[in-house]
């Protein structure tokens, strides 16, 4: 693991493995693919080098998302990532644009404010935020200890959390159109924090798995059928990859409820992120 200490009061903490290594280079080619594609596409609009600078930093803010080892950095580079990304959507500054971007803004604030809010609880009670040490500390100070009070934070805790990953991956109902990378791959960024919260603190908990999959068969179907009503192109991508989220949640929650014979769920979920 690698940290830069004294940043944004707790630090920034990195790692590596092998999932991580597969999407942050999906992510890369992803990016050198649309940048390519980008240079005539965006001949006859002004400003491209904003468009550009812009690009660079979602990246690199996307990248950190994937490789950041506790919550806390998680947090930053998701912010990081949803305030830089706002000017792709309020690109040509249509009207139209600018309020799809200042719906989208709104959300991905009040997703920001209450999974920080979430990230106090969760601190407060296990004293980290660091992925590999959240199953240990789970385990000591909520279900080793009994204590009623315990358990009610780490429930709020986690459903703050689960609130501001679902707006940053477009679950139902915090969902809107988006383009080809916000929907390719920021959405993703969101299911990320999802994945490491139910299998690192909630694996074994009945009732989360529950509500991961009925909101994951909600968004299935709702973006399934926004999809097939839609007449445009660039919004029925995004619908599409709305109900992709919705299969990604339904083996999250699969996986969480099937416990030590998971392996086909955590599969299913894999090759459909």
């Amino acid at each position: 693991m690698f940290s830069v200490p004294a940043v944004c009061g707790m630090g920034l903490n990195f790692t590596l493995d092998g999932f991580r290594i597969v999407y942050c280079l999906i992510a890369a080619f992803m990016w050198s693919m649309t940048g390519i594609f980008s240079v005539e596409y965006f001949s006859h609009y002004k400003n491209k080098a904003r468009y550009h600078i812009f690009s660079v930093i979602t990246f690199i803010a996307t990248e950190g998302v994937f490789l950041s080892a506790d919550f806390f950095t998680l947090f930053v580079f998701f912010e990081i990532m949803s305030l830089a990304s706002y000017t792709w959507v309020a690109y040509d500054e249509k009207k139209t644009s600018l309020r799809a971007a200042d719906t989208y803004m709104a959300i991905a604030v009040l997703g920001g404010l209450v999974m920080l809010m979430g990230l106090f609880l969760m601190y407060s009670v296990t004293g980290t935020l660091v992925f590999d040490e959240l199953e240990y500390a789970f385990h000591n100070t909520v279900i080793s200890s009994g204590t009623d009070i315990n358990r009610i934070k780490m429930w709020a805790a986690g459903l703050c959390m689960l609130f501001g990953f679902f707006a940053k991956a477009g679950a139902f109902p915090l969902h809107i159109p988006a383009s080809a990378l916000l929907s390719g791959i920021l959405t993703k960024a969101g299911v990320f924090g999802v994945l490491i919260l139910s299998c690192r603190v909630f694996l074994n908990t009945e009732i989360w798995g529950e509500i991961i999959l009925i909101i994951g068969v909600i968004t299935m179907l709702h973006g399934a059928i926004l999809a097939l009503c839609s007449v445009d192109l660039k919004r029925t991508l995004a619908c599409s990859s709305v109900s992709q989220i919705g299969f990604i949640l339904v083996g999250i929650g699969m996986s969480v409820l099937l416990i030590d014979e998971n392996a086909m769920a955590i599969r299913g979920a894999s090759f459909t992120y």
